[in-house]
């Protein structure tokens, strides 16, 4: 996706996630974070777009860690988040194409980078706070109460997690046996929309060994090279929430080594900090 899609879908999914915790109230439980409240979701996600935005807006080119989260609660929480978000923004508008400044996964540019994960690391967490509506137990059963994702930005988060996060030493996604998960989009608009610049769709093959894994994305019209001990496949929006752990993998169509499946669920988690 280009840069100025992913910072519109930011300034939208914080708009969502602000108005769904409110709706909510402080004290909802978040059936998707079970240890989180409503106060700790927008806690969080606001300390993290205040560190996001000091690597844009001040150039930083080392990490950082980010501040402790405010003691702030109900309406003056919700004013500090949004208040932090819109500054995320329009760092991000403001920023040079050529920004320097330090970045912690593959992208085109720290620009490019920034945007993307910003818009997917707000998306997941506008789903945590709907998904706090429908009281305990709503993970199960409010999938089209969401606001919709769209499958050419649920193929985009696909492809972060598997070829970024995972890609990286610190993810705990490791076999002491070689194993092969295929992940794997049925919508109807794969055929339009899947394919990027460079003719990838919308599957993966993901291979897990002890070392980070290493996530090849399938080439337009490309035939599958080889069978996968496990595949995953569902609309892109299910498959993105399913990977980050925001719906359960039975909710998607699962096929050959359960296993597999059970490997991604109990070691895929990413923390922040």
């Amino acid at each position: 996706m280009e840069t100025a899609e992913l910072i519109e879908s930011l300034r939208s999914e914080g708009s969502l996630l602000a108005d769904a915790a409110e709706r909510a109230g402080s004290e909802a439980e978040v059936p998707t974070c079970p240890e989180w409240r409503v106060r700790d979701l927008v806690r969080h996600t606001g300390t993290v777009h205040r560190w996001a935005t000091a690597f844009v807006a001040e150039g930083l080119d080392r990490p950082r860690r980010a501040a402790s989260p405010p003691d702030l609660d109900g309406a003056e929480l919700l004013e500090w988040f949004r208040e932090g978000h819109a500054r995320l923004v329009d760092a991000l508008l403001a920023a040079p194409d050529d920004l320097k400044c330090w970045a912690f996964l593959p992208a085109p540019s720290p620009l490019a980078f920034w945007a993307r994960r910003q818009a997917h690391e707000t998306t997941v967490h506008r789903v945590d706070a709907e998904a706090a509506l429908g009281g305990p137990g709503a993970l199960a059963q409010p999938w089209d109460r969401l606001t919709p994702i769209g499958p050419a930005f649920a193929l985009d988060g696909i492809d972060e997690l598997l070829s970024g996060f995972h890609a990286r030493e610190r993810s705990a996604v490791r076999s002491a046996t070689p194993r092969t998960l295929r992940v794997r989009t049925t919508d109807a608009e794969d055929a339009s929309e899947a394919a990027d610049a460079k003719g990838a769709t919308g599957a993966w093959t993901v291979r897990i060994s002890g070392d980070p894994l290493r996530a090849d994305r399938a080439a337009d019209g490309e035939e599958r090279a080889e069978a996968a001990d496990c595949e995953i496949a569902g609309p892109a929006a299910r498959v993105y929430l399913a990977l980050w752990n925001r719906l359960p993998l039975e909710s998607l169509e699962v096929a050959g080594d359960a296993e597999v499946a059970r490997l991604w669920r109990e070691t895929s988690a990413i923390t922040f900090g």
